[in-house]
Order: structure tokens, then sequence, then C-alpha cells
């Protein structure tokens, strides 16, 4: 189903956040890679579990019997939108991050001394630095490069994929430079030498369809404040997996997926949160279950939010001192741009661009070896913009007229 321009101002109103200004203009909220506004249905939904059920699960009376029937809901809500299984594959934490932290020390007790790892420097530090912790149990970690246009280098990636490398973690999409890797290439030569295959949809998943059976992933892991709800790590794992790992837990913890890796009381208003962003998603499309409409949703978003951003890097190209780092708009990629501007710095240009009420972000975000992989760190990083479903084109027009304002 198409998402048009007409759409995406008729969502602005269910997102409060949109309603604020500066100095008489309204917030741009292009920094959606950094993490989206919530709609008002969100709220609510958080709102109801702090007032009809904010105790803990699994007891005999009817508010506990209540949050119980929420987690088990938002694990639904969380199997449809990743295409999942069933509700038992899917885990929530405090983050991603912890998450995968708690899957590497997980494998450190299953790998062996000589046993291989593959990384690469597209990713987030989320998905490199818990991996790279394997080193201390004798495992090696290697890194696939990425090549001067920010695409991942595939040929690296052959050469040192074999069958001594016993996982490949990658990401789906790069929340620094919006580069898309080839999944299904990646996931038939894994599957070749019998690699697990951790994936980080953290950025993806706020802007294309998930299908984790298609993609054949071990685990993936994504976070729900990328795509309009709460702070909380989503953790999606291949049926029986998480059985044969030796995760950290409590003695009277419960033994078995999806429960084995989670550790603590969950916040439960917030996973109410979760369930009512994934219906909110699904709502915007008419028909159908719910899977149906939310894989209707994110391919009609996927679309409206790439014109965007080919809008976006049109009008970047008329400007001069620009350079634009990562894919262009003629391949699949994230609506995200990234850029460096000659005689400014990224900080001082988001500044600037932040007197006009326009919000992007600068800097590295946590993607460390692509910056360094491009040179960029001593730069001061990029600055970056990213596109969500309420964005418009008035807003990247607005952009882009600030740009060529700006004060060197």
């Amino acid at each position: 189903m198409p998402f048009t321009v007409a759409d995406a101002e008729r969502a602005r109103i269910d997102f409060p956040a949109l309603l604020r200004q500066h100095e008489g203009q309204p917030l741009a909220f292009l920094d959606g890679p950094g993490g989206t506004q919530v709609p008002q249905a969100v709220l609510d939904a958080m709102t109801d579990g702090y007032h009809r059920c904010n105790v803990n699960a699994g007891g005999a009376f009817a508010s506990s019997r209540e949050v119980g029937l929420e987690v088990e809901a938002a694990r639904a809500a969380m199997a449809d939108f990743l295409g999942a299984e069933s509700p038992s594959c899917i885990s929530f934490g405090a983050n991603m991050t912890s998450f995968n932290f708690a899957l590497a020390r997980a494998f450190a007790r299953r790998f062996k001394a000589g046993d291989e790892v593959l990384i690469t420097r597209l990713d987030h530090e989320a998905n490199r630095g818990p991996w790279q912790t394997l080193a201390a149990h004798g495992v090696l970690v290697k890194e696939v490069a990425i090549t001067s246009a920010g695409s991942l280098d595939m040929e690296d990636f052959r050469a040192k994929l074999t069958p001594r490398v016993k996982l490949v973690a990658t990401t789906l999409a790069s929340n620094a430079l919006g580069t898309v890797p080839e999944i299904a290439e990646i996931r038939a030569l894994t599957r070749a030498v019998g690699a697990w295959l951790v994936c980080d949809a953290v950025h993806y998943a706020a802007h294309f369809p998930v299908d984790v059976q298609a993609i054949d992933c071990e685990f993936l892991l994504c976070s729900a404040y990328k795509f309009h709800g709460p702070h909380i790590g989503v953790l999606y794992a291949k049926p029986g997996l998480l059985d044969e790992l030796e995760t950290d837990r409590l003695r009277a913890q419960y033994s078995t997926a999806p429960h084995r890796i989670e550790t603590g009381t969950p916040n439960h208003p917030a996973l109410m949160g979760v369930r009512a962003a994934v219906d909110y998603l699904a709502g915007l499309s008419p028909g159908g279950s719910r899977r149906e409409r939310l894989r209707n949703t994110m391919q009609g978003l996927a679309a409206y939010e790439h014109t965007l951003a080919q809008r976006y890097l049109a009008g970047l190209a008329t400007l001069p001192a620009i350079t634009v780092w990562g894919p262009g708009a003629e391949v699949t990629r994230a609506p995200t741009v990234s850029v460096t501007i000659d005689g400014i710095t990224a900080a001082d240009a988001a500044a600037q661009i932040a007197g006009r009420g326009i919000q992007v972000w600068h800097g590295h975000f946590y993607a460390m070896a692509v910056l360094e992989s491009l040179q960029l760190v001593d730069r001061g990083g990029l600055l970056r913009t990213g596109v969500s479903l309420y964005n418009t084109p008035t807003e990247i027009d607005r952009l882009l007229e600030a740009l060529s304002t700006l004060k060197r």
C-alpha cells in the first residue's frame, strides 16, 4: 500500500511531540536514527499500564494476571512485526546492546580456543564490542572491511569466512551511512560453512519490513524506540536455539526460551507501549492479518522515506563544498544521509541548523569503525539526517535551505 505525503501529514497529528515549536517554527525531527517520536496511542498504553496493572507478573491476583497477558501480547505483536515463528521466539530486555553482551557471554561458554567470529567495520559498536570480548577466551575475532564507498567489502568477507568461523555478526543497515548489505548472499555464505548468523536490525527494522524466517538468521536484535515505541530491546531467536546456550540467569529464573535470557523484572508498561507501537504501524494499512498489515505498512514507508532521501540527495548535489558519504539513491538504502561540509565541523553545522528548529545528529553515532575506515574521526565526524514516517518534503527543503546559509 503506498504511503504518501498526505498520509504523513495525517500521521503527524498522532505525535504530540510534533506540536513543539522553536521561535515560531515547528520542530523538524530529522533525528530518527537516534530515536523516533511516539504516537499518542503508545503514551496511552503505557499510562494504562501504570493505572491498571503496575504490578509484577506471576501472581494469583487479577492485576498480576493482567500484566502477564500484556507481556504475552507484546511478544505476539513483535513476532508479527519480525515475522517470527511464534511469540516464544521473542525476548525483551533493557536494550539491544545489553542483549548482545548477554549473547556474547553465552557464546563464550560454548566456543573453544581457536574458534573464529567474524564482525564487520560497517556495524554499530553494539554489534562489535560484545563479540570482541570473546578474544579474552581464545576466540579469534576478525573484521570485514568496508569499501571507500561505504559498502561491505564482500571480497574480504569471502576471504575471511572459513570453516573455522562459528558466528558472523552483521548489520542489516548502517546507522551512519544507510548502507544495506546483501544479506541473502551473506546468509548463503555463512550457511555453507555452518556459521551462526546474528543480525543487528536496529536501524533496518525502522524502515523496511523484516522477515526473520526469510533471512534465516539464528538471532536478530532491534530496539522499539527506533520504530515509535519506548526504550526496549528485542531479541529474536530461532526456535530451540536459545535453549542451547548457557545464559546468565538466576537460580530461580525460567530456564527455557524466551525467558532464558531475560534477567530482572521487565518494564511492563513499556512492553505495553511496544505492543501499541506495533499496532499503530499495523493500523496504517487496512485489511488482512496484523502481519500482513505490518508488511504493507513497512513496504509503503520504505518507498515514501526513500523518496524523501532522494529529494535530500538531489538538493545536496546543488550545494557547494558538501560531500555525501555512503550509497546513492539508485540502490536499496536506508533513508539516512550523512555528509561532511568543507570549512565547518559537523557539530557547528548541527548547532546552526538547530537554531532554525531543525534537529539532525552529528558525530560518530557509535559507528566508530565506519568513521575510522573513511578517515573521518579527525574531521569531527558526520552530519546525519534521518527520515521517519512523520517527515515531509517541506522539512527536507527547510534543511536544504539551512545548509545553504551556513556560516563557516
